[in-house]
């Protein structure tokens, strides 16, 4: 199969695209994309607990750790006790980090502004509807499983 018309080729290279794209607006502020994806993750208002960072950006515990490590470090975050449950923290937005999550969002908007821009509504709901398939296909297991086609 040729990569021009393998489609994880495409989805890989594509954000791979994106992702370096991303890092290089965030690098101008003294930032990564890493770290712009957790501030926009992390409530507003009233923070988030740390147990449900990682499974709502569908990050490893150890690469959230040392992001957060870091981030504390720059003053984007501080971690308070859970006044109902001792034993869990939240991550809360200092004012620092909630200058740069304001940031993040702009870039964000900005780019699916200018990517709404130039398709067409159609073309952006088939992208949807393509990408939530091969969402559902994995999820499913229906890609590898028993049945796998053996190597001709």
């Amino acid at each position: 199969m040729q990569k021009e018309t393998s489609i994880d080729h495409t989805l890989r290279a594509t954000w791979q695209a994106v992702a370096k794209m991303y890092n290089e607006q965030a690098a101008k502020y003294n930032s990564t994309m890493a770290t712009a994806f957790v501030l926009l993750n992390i409530d507003y208002e009233n923070g988030t607990p740390s147990t449900a960072l990682g499974p709502q950006m569908g990050m490893e515990p150890t690469s959230l750790s040392r992001i957060l490590k870091n981030m504390e470090d720059d003053g984007l975050i501080c971690r308070e006790k859970n006044p109902e449950d001792g034993r869990s923290v939240f991550i809360k937005l200092t004012n620092h980090g909630k200058e740069k999550r304001e940031l993040s969002k702009e870039s964000v908007l900005r780019f699916n502004d200018i990517v709404r821009q130039n398709l067409t509504n159609q073309e952006i709901q088939s992208f949807f509807k393509v990408t939530q398939k091969i969402n559902q296909l994995i999820a499913e297991r229906s890609i590898f499983n028993n049945s796998e086609r053996k190597a001709g």
